[in-house]
């Protein structure tokens, strides 16, 4: 597994917005993890659920946007979309302080900085649900939601976070709504105005014919580099299988937010261990 970035690795990424890091977990690394997974959200994993962001998926037949969301356990189902907070899970956040995205965190950063968690998160499309009153093509059910074009950014910070690492947990396909990202267009806003980075139907539809977008299709245990203005989208579910996934965002701890919210040190001095969590 790597460890450190080659020069030309790096370039690849400075000129096209990622980087396929390949596999960043064991076997034995990933079955903890996707196990921890389950278990938090059946609500038997020993983690402090206060703490944690839950959002509910889509109920098919029921409601065509995400459910409830904010601290705590929802209820015992894999039909979760998100759950945040996940670096107060020593599982998880050992896999986000591995030497190798240390290494990227410094080259982006720099070899001094004190490196933060923008958010660590767990993100799913769940299995499509034969329940699901047609929601794919010619009657066929589907799960999770739908995500639109987006650049990640927040306006409420003094300078913007740069890097997400995406870790898939499942294997993660076409059929099952794999991430679709649109290279070499992560050097500029398409629209700022934007508080959280999401285009128009105009911009969106301007984009996927201006570039060759490519579904980030992956095996589970296996990570990809995102630059966070890297444009990108995903589908929905139209497979009996989970497209379970954890993203993490580093940014610089120095970084001021206005709305005043605290965030976990994961690099440098003061950071997180896992051991006493």
């Amino acid at each position: 597994m790597l460890e450190e970035l080659s020069h030309d690795q790096w370039q690849e990424y400075e000129r096209e917005g990622y980087l396929r890091l390949g596999r960043c977990l064991t076997d034995d690394e990933l079955a903890a993890l996707q196990q921890r997974m389950d278990g938090i959200m059946l609500g038997t994993a020993p983690v402090d659920y206060s703490r944690m962001m839950m959002q509910l998926d889509r109920i098919p037949g029921k409601t065509d946007a995400p459910g409830s969301g904010g601290k705590g356990h929802k209820g015992a189902t894999l039909h979760y979309r998100k759950i945040q907070d996940l670096e107060f899970d020593p599982l998880f956040l050992r896999y986000m302080q591995k030497p190798l995205f240390r290494h990227i965190c410094c080259m982006v950063y720099g070899a001094d900085t004190t490196v933060a968690c923008m958010r660590a998160m767990f993100m799913n499309k769940p299995a499509a649900d034969p329940a699901d009153g047609g929601g794919g093509q010619a009657g066929q059910s589907v799960g999770g939601t739908h995500l639109v074009w987006h650049q990640d950014r927040w306006t409420y910070f003094d300078r913007d976070p740069l890097i997400t690492i995406w870790t898939a947990l499942d294997p993660a396909t076409v059929a099952n709504g794999c991430v679709y990202i649109a290279p070499r267009r992560h050097h500029a806003l398409i629209n700022p105005s934007d508080v959280s980075g999401f285009m128009t139907d105009d911009q969106a539809q301007a984009l996927v014919a201006e570039v060759e977008t490519i579904p980030l299709e992956m095996e589970a245990g296996e990570a990809v580099l995102l630059h966070n203005y890297l444009p990108h989208s995903s589908g929905v579910n139209s497979t009996a299988t989970a497209r379970r996934a954890f993203s993490v965002c580093y940014m610089d701890a120095a970084t001021v937010d206005s709305q005043n919210h605290a965030y976990s040190l994961i690099f440098g001095d003061g950071a997180l261990d896992p051991a006493r969590l």
